[in-house]
């Protein structure tokens, strides 16, 4: 994927299934020479390639064990290790130096349902009554240095109404980036990286 090899742990969601890997690969605006966090990192490609674009300090962050694992697995292959942090944690850390950062993206789990059995592979799938885009939400901002940004990966399988509800709740206000159709078993999905911004920076 992305010219690249990974490794890929068994209960790690495969980011090569999907055509929305590569594309927020090439999306994200990578804070060169700053700090870059991931949310819900999985293999850790989007957090390799940060630090191989550049960044000088990565956070990856996921609630699988072996989703950390696979991130430490593929920041060593691609000899990034000195340069990304990874966190087994449920979304952000507390709040400390080392928890600020220039841009955080989140390739969320904007499926509302739950179908897995497997419960480490369906955190990367799912998100039942959106709890987990409201904790990122209202807990992004204190973790963005001035000036940082905060993106969210989105596609309109997703619950658009209940997302923009959540953020006017804590504050921030959507805008679409960039956007994308793919071709897929359920027909054509968009695929979206969504900025938010502080309202109250308006």
């Amino acid at each position: 994927m992305l010219g690249l090899e990974w490794d890929l742990l068994p209960g790690v969601y495969a980011p090569h299934l999907t055509r929305s890997a590569a594309l927020y690969a090439e999306w994200m605006p990578y804070p060169i020479g700053g700090a870059f966090c991931e949310i819900g990192c999985g293999t850790g490609y989007i957090a390799v390639i940060a630090a191989l674009r550049g960044c000088d300090r990565v956070t990856a962050i996921d609630i699988s064990p072996s989703a950390a694992k696979n991130t430490e697995l593929n920041a060593a292959r691609h000899a990034v290790a000195n340069r990304v942090r990874t966190l087994w944690w449920h979304m952000f850390p507390p709040v400390s130096e080392d928890s600020l950062y220039d841009v955080i993206f989140w390739n969320s789990n904007f499926v509302e349902g739950v179908a897995s059995d497997d419960a480490e592979l369906s955190h990367a799938l799912f998100d039942p009554g959106y709890v987990a885009h409201a904790a990122f939400f209202r807990d992004a901002a204190d973790h963005l240095n001035p000036g940082g940004r905060l993106f969210l990966g989105f596609a309109d399988l997703g619950d658009r109404e209940k997302l923009a509800e959540l953020a006017d709740r804590y504050g921030w206000e959507p805008t679409i980036v960039r956007l994308a159709p793919s071709e897929s078993p359920y027909g054509l999905i968009f695929f979206q990286l969504i900025e938010f911004t502080r309202r109250d920076k308006h």
